[in-house]
């Protein structure tokens, strides 16, 4: 069965075709840019590593999917003959609020409940519902599914989501931690337990994704029983340009003394800061340990706290559940720094972890161990897969299960 996954942004729309009837295989990917500006563009690869390129105006995102379907079935670059070869679509939604606790078909009741989230996420559950009604457009007959980052959090205590503030503010306005990334954390959490042989509902388990987005869960029982990201995703860790968990009377102070309106102050914690803002060279950690080599201290200091504050939510998240079995690092940091990985892996004896240094720094991109035999705890690269676990999930829906 073919599945496309789709992604889609104010402005922009990735997408997959991947094949699930037997191992999954993505038989194409690519990206839709610029949607609504005077030019658009597309950039399409498929199975056979050939790549597909055009720019035309792209006014909204029932041309954007158009131009995707006509791509997927282009007679030179395509990976299907028709269209009644894609059997399924399935959405990445960035907000569910407190009505999905997993993923589901989408129907009237569905869509108008995730509409109803937009206030939650101005910036990503309308370009959403843009491309849902944009496949019911082109494609009326197809089933649709939403795959939600904030579902697996909704297992959380009151205790781990709700904020010390009246509590008016959150029957009225829903404010509260819900997490994102998801969809992420329980993937790597089940991966990590197959390749060992687990029980995941026997386990206590901390997965940190760790990108330009960062966020960390403590897994406990299968379940999600708190997150570092909360009511937006800028709360928790220090992110590529996020500041993640900050005084608010230094926000206030920073609003007054550079005088920032409220948007001008979402933008500085959202883009301005973290470990670009911090320290002046990038949000790439590959710029920042290059430049540390080369003896920059500002460089040094940037990697240094966020590693600590990496591992101040892993002791964090271990007192939460009275211990810790394993430990995930994953998402494009996670899985490829080997220097992050050290700096935050290191010296965690008094939690039972021993971690292996030499095999850590052969590792990219791959599901491996990275702590000694002797250790109680063990600590795991695993790559995530944030467009098969929606495909996976679409397949399931769709065969009623």
């Amino acid at each position: 069965m073919n599945i496309l996954v789709l992604n889609c942004g104010s402005s922009s729309i990735k997408y997959q075709l991947l094949e699930m009837s037997g191992e999954p295989q993505v038989l194409a990917k690519g990206i839709v840019e610029r949607i609504g500006l005077s030019m658009g563009c597309l950039a399409h690869k498929n199975n056979r590593d050939e790549k597909y390129e055009i720019e035309q105006p792209v006014p909204n995102h029932t041309v954007g999917i158009q131009l995707v379907l006509a791509a997927l079935t282009d007679k030179n670059h395509g990976v299907i003959s028709s269209l009644d070869e894609i059997k399924a679509v399935g959405h990445r939604v960035a907000h569910g609020g407190e009505y999905f606790t997993q993923s589901v078909l989408l129907d009237a009741d569905a869509i108008a409940k995730i509409e109803a989230c937009c206030d939650l996420a101005p910036l990503h559950n309308p370009a959403h519902l843009l491309g849902m009604r944009a496949i019911m457009d082109v494609l009326p007959n197809i089933p649709q599914t939403a795959v939600f980052d904030t579902s697996f959090h909704q297992s959380m205590p009151a205790s781990s989501y709700m904020y010390p503030i009246p509590y008016r503010l959150y029957e009225q306005y829903k404010i509260r931690r819900y997490g994102f990334h998801g969809t992420s954390h329980k993937f790597v959490a089940e991966k990590a337990c197959k390749i060992l042989g687990w029980n995941i509902e026997e386990k206590k388990i901390i997965t940190c994704h760790l990108g330009n987005g960062a966020s960390i869960t403590a897994i406990k029982n299968g379940k999600s029983v708190d997150t570092s990201m909360g009511f937006t995703p800028v709360e928790g860790l220090m992110m590529g340009t996020r500041t993640g968990d900050l005084d608010l009377g230094a926000l206030l102070f920073i609003m007054e003394k550079e005088n920032l309106s409220v948007s001008d102050a979402n933008s500085f914690i959202n883009k301005k800061c973290g470990t670009n803002g911090f320290s002046e060279i990038s949000s790439d950690m590959r710029d920042l340990e290059a430049e540390a080599e080369k003896g920059n201290e500002r460089a040094e200091l940037t990697l240094q706290m966020y590693a600590h504050r990496v591992r101040k939510y892993i002791g964090a998240y271990a007192a939460v559940m009275n211990g810790v079995d394993l430990i995930i690092m994953t998402g494009g940091i996670g899985e490829n720094s080997c220097d992050t990985r050290r700096r935050v892996l290191n010296d965690m004896e008094y939690l039972g972890l021993i971690f292996d240094n030499e095999k850590n720094k052969g590792i990219r991109a791959k599901d491996e161990i990275i702590s000694k035999p002797e250790s109680k705890v063990i600590a795991m690269t695993i790559t995530t897969n944030e467009e098969l676990v929606i495909a996976m999930d679409t397949l399931r829906l769709v065969n009623g299960k």
